[in-house]
C-alpha cells in the first residue's frame, strides 16, 4: 500500500472559555475570517468556530471549541505550546507589531527562529501565537487574506506556519513523524539557553506551512489544559481514499485510533502519538461551501445534515453569538 506524503498543516484547534470574545478578537483584532460557526460533533452543547483565509482553504484554519468553564491553562510538557500563523514578508511584522500595540495584546520582541523573523503573542486568555514572515519561504502554498477583514490585505494572515511540540520524551514522538507519518528531519536550531536544540520536521513540499518544531522539555510537569491551550493538530490528506490508507496504515502500526470519522467539512482520523500529544488527519475537502455560500460564510449556525433533525435542541443549548455581517 502505497501513501502519498502528508501535506503539512490543516488546522490546529484550541479551548476558548468565550466565543464572544473569541470572536472579537481573531475577527477584529487579528483580522481572520470566521468561515464556520458550527458545533463540537462530539458535544453539540458547545461551539465550533473556524478562522481561516477568505473560504476556509486546508492550512489555513485556527479554530476553538468554547468551553465556557474551562480553568486557566498551566504551561508545561507533553502539548502544543505554540502556533504559529504565516504573514507574506518582514515588513507585514513591523505592520503587525504596531497593530497589536494599538489593540493593546502583549507580545515579544522580533525574533529570528529557523532563519525567518517571528513575533510572538498572546491573545486575551494566554494563547500562545506567533506571527511567522515568508519572506524566504518555499514550500507549501499560502491562502489569500479576505478582502474585507479589518487588516489590509497585504498584510493578512495567510495561514498556519510551524507548529511547536513541546514533549519530555522527544525521541518518541520523532519516531512517529518520521517511521509513521513520513516526515523528513531536517537540520535544529537553537532553543532557549541550557535547552537543547530544537528538532525540525517537515513533510511534502516543505516550507512554513509544513514544518513540525519538536522542544524537549524533560524538566517541566505536563501541562494541564485550559481556556488559552491548544486541543489539537490536525495534518493534511488529500481525499478520503488517501485518508482510509492512512486509517490501516496507523493501525498497523499499532497506535490506538479512532478509525474513519466523517466531519462533514473534511474527513478525519485521531489518534495519540506516545507522549500524548494527539494527531489528527484531514481530508482537503470538502471545505466550507456545502451549506453557505461564499459571501454568507461563517454567519449563520452551521450544523451538518446528520445534526439537522437535533438544530432545535442543540440552539436552545447555546448562548446567542451574533456573526452575521449583512445587518
Amino acid at each position: 500500500m502505497e501513501l502519498k506524503p502528508l501535506k503539512g498543516q490543516h488546522h490546529v484547534s484550541a479551548i476558548t472559555a468565550s466565543a464572544e470574545k473569541n470572536y472579537t478578537f481573531y475577527t477584529q483584532t487579528l483580522g481572520m475570517r470566521l468561515v464556520k460557526k458550527t458545533v463540537n460533533q462530539d458535544d453539540t452543547s458547545v461551539y465550533h468556530l473556524f478562522y481561516a483565509d477568505e473560504r476556509g482553504n486546508p492550512g489555513t484554519d485556527l479554530t476553538f471549541f468554547e468551553i465556557p468553564r474551562a480553568g486557566q491553562t498551566v504551561p508545561g510538557t507533553d502539548s502544543i505550546t505554540t502556533t504559529s500563523l504565516r504573514v507574506r514578508d518582514n515588513s507585514s511584522l513591523d505592520y503587525w507589531k504596531q497593530r497589536l500595540e494599538d489593540h493593546g495584546v502583549a507580545h515579544d520582541d522580533f525574533s529570528n527562529i529557523n532563519g525567518r523573523r517571528t513575533l510572538a503573542f498572546r491573545d486575551f486568555e494566554g494563547q500562545r501565537l506567533m506571527l511567522v514572515s515568508d519572506e524566504h519561504n518555499e514550500g507549501v502554498a499560502g491562502g489569500q487574506p479576505w478582502e474585507k477583514s479589518p487588516v489590509p490585505t497585504r498584510h493578512g494572515i495567510l495561514g498556519l506556519g510551524p507548529v511547536f511540540l513541546t514533549v519530555s520524551r522527544p525521541d518518541r514522538t520523532a519516531r512517529t513523524l518520521t517511521d509513521i507519518m513520513g516526515y523528513r528531519e531536517l537540520p535544529s536550531f537553537e532553543g532557549e539557553a541550557g535547552q537543547p536544540p530544537i528538532r525540525v520536521f517537515t513533510t511534502g513540499e516543505g516550507g512554513t506551512g509544513a514544518e513540525i518544531y519538536l522542544v524537549e522539555r524533560a524538566d517541566l510537569s505536563r501541562e494541564r489544559p485550559g481556556r488559552g491551550s491548544v486541543h489539537h493538530v490536525a495534518f493534511r490528506v488529500e481525499n478520503e481514499e488517501e485518508l482510509r490508507k492512512w486509517v490501516d496504515h496507523i493501525t498497523s502500526s499499532g497506535l490506538s485510533n479512532s478509525g474513519f470519522v466523517e466531519r462533514y467539512y473534511f474527513r478525519s482520523l485521531y489518534f495519540r502519538e506516545p507522549n500524548g500529544i494527539l494527531f489528527e488527519l484531514a481530508t482537503d475537502g470538502p471545505g466550507f461551501e456545502g451549506d453557505e455560500d461564499f459571501e454568507h460564510l461563517g454567519e449563520g449556525l452551521a450544523l451538518p445534515p446528520y445534526f439537522e433533525p437535533h438544530r432545535e435542541a442543540i440552539e436552545a443549548n447555546l448562548k446567542p453569538l451574533h456573526t452575521s455581517r449583512s445587518s
